[in-house]
C-alpha cells in the first residue's frame, strides 16, 4: 500500500502557546490572559492562541491515516524549538514533505518515522521543527496500521517486539491555574495521577519560603480524604515546580531537600512525585542538580520522587538524564522528541535502566495526538500517561480513556480470533 497524496489543514490546539520566560520575569495573569512583555522570539504578547497543523495521507485504496502537528505550551523555552505557527509550516509540508512521502510503500511505521526525523529543511540547514515530525510521524503510524489492516497500538508492538497491555495506563491528569476546583473533578473521576497544579511562579513577599505550597499539599490530601467515596482510592500526588525551589532557596540543595521532605509529610498518605525542582538553565548543570538531589532524597529516604522536565527534550537528552540518574522519574515530553518513534524508544530505554517513565506532552495538543500517544502507551507501558489536551480536565481525560478502551476491546478481539 502506497502513499498517494498528502493534504494538510491548519487548526488549533487544546490550549495556548505561553511565554515561559515573561512568566517568570514580569507576567501578572489577567483572567485568562497575562499583562506583561513577552521575552521569547516570536511571541507577539505572553499568551497566544495554540496552532496546529493535521496532516492527511491519502492511500492507494482511498483510506485516509492522520495526526496533528502540534508543539508544547511553553514553546521556545528550556531549548525547545521556536514557536509553532501554522501558516509558516503549510509551505514546508508541501514543498519538503508531501514529494518526500509520496508514492512511499508503507511497509514499516519505523523506517519512514526515521525517515522524516532525519529529514533537513534546506532552507534552515536543521531539522524540521519537532512539531512537523511529531504529527507526521503520527499520520505515518496510521497508514501503516490501515495499510495492514489493524490499529496503531498492534503496529508499535510489532515494531518493536512488546505486548499490547491488557490494562489502561495510569492517567495523570492536569488541572491548570484552577488548582481547586479542578482537584474535585479528579477526584470524583478517579484520576490515577494528580493534579499537576502548574506552580510556575514565586510570590515576591520578602521571606517567602514555600509556605503555599505546603498548604496547598495539605489541603490536597485533605480534600481527597474527605471527598473520596473510600479509601481504595489512593492516587499519587504529582506537582510540577518548573524551578521554583531552586528560586525559592537559591540553589541551595541541602534547604531544597529538606523543603521537599516537608512537602512528603504534608501528601501523606499519599506517594508524592515533585517534578522540575530546579531549573539550572542548560542541560549538563540540570543533570548534575537533578543526580544530586535525587541521591540526598534516596540517601535520607524521604518518600519522594523527582521527576526530570525542563532541558529534558530530546531522546539524547532524556538518555543521559537516565544514564546518569537524574531524577526517578523522567517526563517524555510527546512533541519534543519529535517523530513519535522517539518516544516510544524513549520509554523503553527508561524501562530498560529501571527509570519510571512518564508518557507525558502538553495541554497544547490536539485530540488527534492524544489518541495517538494513547496508543504508544498501550503499546509501551510507560508508568503513566498524560491526559491531554487542554486543561478542563473532563475533555482530556475522556479522550485519553475512553482510546485506551477501544484498545482494549481491540486487542481482545484479536486474541479471540487466533
Amino acid at each position: 500500500m502506497k502513499i498517494i497524496d498528502v493534504l494538510t489543514s491548519a487548526g488549533k490546539t487544546g490550549f495556548f502557546f505561553d511565554d515561559q520566560k515573561a512568566i517568570k520575569t514580569n507576567a501578572v495573569a489577567d483572567g485568562q490572559t497575562y499583562v506583561g512583555t513577552p521575552v521569547t522570539p516570536g511571541f507577539s504578547s505572553v499568551r497566544v492562541a495554540g496552532e496546529s497543523i493535521s496532516v492527511m495521507l491519502v492511500l492507494e485504496d482511498n483510506q485516509i491515516a492522520f495526526g496533528d502537528c502540534a508543539a508544547v505550551q511553553y514553546s521556545g523555552a528550556g531549548g525547545r524549538d521556536p514557536l509553532f505557527i501554522a501558516k509558516d509550516y503549510i509551505e514546508v509540508i508541501e514543498t519538503i514533505v508531501k514529494p518526500l512521502l509520496i508514492n512511499q510503500e508503507l511497509d514499516s511505521f519505523v523506517r519512514l518515522a526515521r525517515l522524516i526525523d532525519s529529514t533537513i529543511n534546506p532552507n534552515t540547514q536543521k531539522p524540521l521543527h519537532t512539531a512537523l515530525r511529531y504529527g507526521i510521524s503520527q499520520a505515518l503510524l496510521d497508514g501503516v496500521a490501515k495499510a495492514n489492516h489493524t490499529y496503531m497500538a498492534d503496529i508499535v508492538a510489532q515494531e518493536y517486539g512488546t505486548e499490547v497491555s491488557d490494562e489502561a495506563i495510569n492517567i495523570f491528569m492536569q488541572s491548570g491555574d484552577d488548582r481547586y476546583n479542578n482537584v474535585d473533578k479528579m477526584i470524583i473521576k478517579q484520576a490515577d495521577v494528580l493534579p499537576h497544579a502548574l506552580i510556575n511562579h514565586v510570590p515576591t513577599k520578602l521571606g517567602y519560603k514555600g509556605e503555599l505550597l505546603l498548604e496547598y499539599i495539605s489541603w490536597l490530601s485533605a480534600r481527597i480524604q474527605s471527598k473520596r467515596l473510600d479509601e481504595s482510592y489512593c492516587p499519587t500526588l504529582h506537582i510540577d515546580l518548573y524551578g521554583t525551589l531552586g528560586i525559592i532557596f537559591n540553589d541551595d540543595f541541602d534547604k531544597i531537600v529538606d523543603y521537599m521532605k516537608e512537602c512528603s509529610v504534608k501528601a501523606q498518605p499519599f506517594p508524592l512525585n515533585l517534578e522540575g525542582p530546579v531549573d539550572m538553565g542548560e542541560r549538563e548543570a540540570q543533570i548534575s542538580a537533578l543526580q544530586t538531589l535525587t541521591k540526598m532524597v534516596d540517601d535520607q529516604k524521604i518518600p519522594v520522587k523527582i521527576v526530570a522536565d525542563e532541558w529534558c527534550n530530546t531522546i539524547e537528552d532524556i538518555k543521559l538524564f537516565v544514564d546518569a540518574k537524574a531524577g526517578h522519574m523522567v517526563q517524555i515530553k510527546t512533541p519534543d522528541l519529535g517523530s513519535i518513534h522517539n518516544t516510544i524508544e524513549a520509554v523503553l530505554y527508561c524501562k530498560d535502566k529501571e527509570v519510571l517513565a512518564y508518557q507525558g506532552g502538553t495541554c497544547n495538543e490536539t485530540d488527534r495526538s492524544a489518541q495517538v500517544c494513547a496508543h504508544v502507551a498501550m503499546a509501551t507501558h510507560p508508568v503513566q500517561m498524560l491526559a491531554k489536551p487542554g486543561m478542563g480536565v473532563d475533555e482530556g481525560f475522556m479522550i485519553v480513556t475512553n482510546e485506551m478502551n477501544r484498545i482494549r476491546a481491540l486487542h481482545q478481539y484479536q486474541l479471540r480470533k487466533k
